[in-house]
């Protein structure tokens, strides 16, 4: 029968702690930060049932970016059933204190282990030179080793499929952005959403507030009523919980989801959520890990490979053009036909980013630190 292992952060510590009793760790400081050929990983996986590690910086509850990456855990035990062992940890803090926990999954015979925050890189990049027999697989990093891989999905372009409503829904030409962490990720998805935003109503501004966490209910609160009080009749998040969406229900105006269908929490508010779909990727792993043709090629899924879509449109509020404008940006992304970020492109200065005709490559969107024009809100220090 399955077998499912939950374990705390409070219960981890324990075993953590007898373990660094127990066992030296070997130097790091010449751990490899990236690796730009891809490499297979050692061997398949050997008999019994593997050992499948997920971290989590937060609780899978019933929405967001770790609701989104459970379901993706619960496709692999769905999928592989006895085969494997399924360990989730939650509650895990970004930096020194996730190495410890890599390291023990690791130390426990676990022969694959996601990451699933960006704030783990470093510490996954340390622990996976020392357990080279061990796969490591990092959500939205840009460093590699021999048996550590990346992933992502192209939020940005769920973030774009939202813009077209928002541009479409607005009354009052102000969207509030309720912001987590300014890195390019982040930034990337304001930028797409604002771009679409202004195509179809060239008066819209987007505000942005950020809160500078990934999860923080009372802040995420604190930025939607402002953005509210700055006259925004549409908010749109890049953040884990659902409290904007209810906080846009609270206000009787409108709101996006973000990570997962958010529309339970705000039946009248919301408009969509740009949701991701981590399973096909989380079993397709799995399975080259246990035949032993993993590589540690850097994955960025979206649209194309169905991971990234505009879900649970709400009929009452989209107008029959909205959606049908949704549908064809949708359909042009998927078979090549359209990015966001094809020039022109201006700034919030005005002047031109990215000339007509260019379409910004992997390389420079993982770079974008620059706000579009129709953007209010300054960059953070990074």
């Amino acid at each position: 029968m399955r077998r499912k292992v939950l374990i705390t952060m409070a219960s981890l510590a324990a075993a953590m702690l007898v373990s660094a009793c127990g066992k030296q760790e070997n130097n790091t400081a010449n751990a490899p930060a990236a690796a730009s050929d891809a490499q297979a990983s050692a061997a398949p996986a050997g008999k019994g049932p593997m050992g499948v590690a997920f971290v989590y910086i937060g609780n899978p509850g019933d929405a967001g970016w770790t609701y989104a990456h459970e379901q993706g855990a619960k496709a692999v035990e769905a999928k592989y059933g006895d085969k494997v062992t399924v360990t989730r940890v939650e509650n895990v803090p970004e930096g020194a204190d996730s190495e410890r926990v890599f390291r023990d999954l690791a130390s426990k015979g676990n022969k694959l282990i996601f990451g699933t925050s960006f704030g783990y890189m470093d510490s996954m990049v340390k622990t996976a030179a020392d357990f080279p027999d061990v796969t490591f697989e990092h959500a939205t990093g840009f460093k590699s080793a021999p048996n550590l891989g990346t992933y992502d999905v192209r939020t940005y372009e769920g973030a774009h499929l939202a813009g077209v409503v928002g541009g479409y829904v607005t009354k009052s030409n102000v969207i509030g952005y309720v912001a987590s962490v300014p890195i390019p990720e982040v930034i990337r998805n304001i930028d797409a959403f604002t771009i679409a935003a202004r195509e179809i109503n060239p008066k819209v501004k987007v505000k942005v507030v950020w809160i500078n966490s990934w999860f923080d209910p009372g802040k995420e609160r604190q930025a939607a009523e402002s953005l509210v009080g700055q006259g925004a009749d549409v908010l749109m998040q890049n953040v884990d919980s659902a409290v904007v969406m209810q906080v846009a229900e609270e206000k009787k105006i409108h709101a996006f989801g973000w990570d997962s269908d958010m529309s339970k929490f705000g039946p009248n508010a919301h408009l969509g959520s740009a949701a991701i779909d981590w399973s096909k990727y989380y079993v397709r792993t799995v399975d080259e890990v246990m035949q032993g043709t993993w590589k540690n090629t850097p994955v960025w899924g979206g649209i194309k490979e169905d991971e990234i879509n505009l879900v649970a449109i709400n009929d009452k509020a989209v107008s029959e053009a909205a959606r049908k404008a949704v549908t064809a940006r949708h359909d042009a992304i998927r078979d090549g036909k359209y990015d966001p970020f094809t020039g022109p492109i201006k700034g919030q200065d005005g002047k031109e980013i990215v000339p007509a005709g260019k379409t910004l490559n992997d390389d420079e969107k993982h770079q974008i630190n620059w706000f579009v024009d129709g953007v209010e809100g300054s960059l953070p220090k990074q």
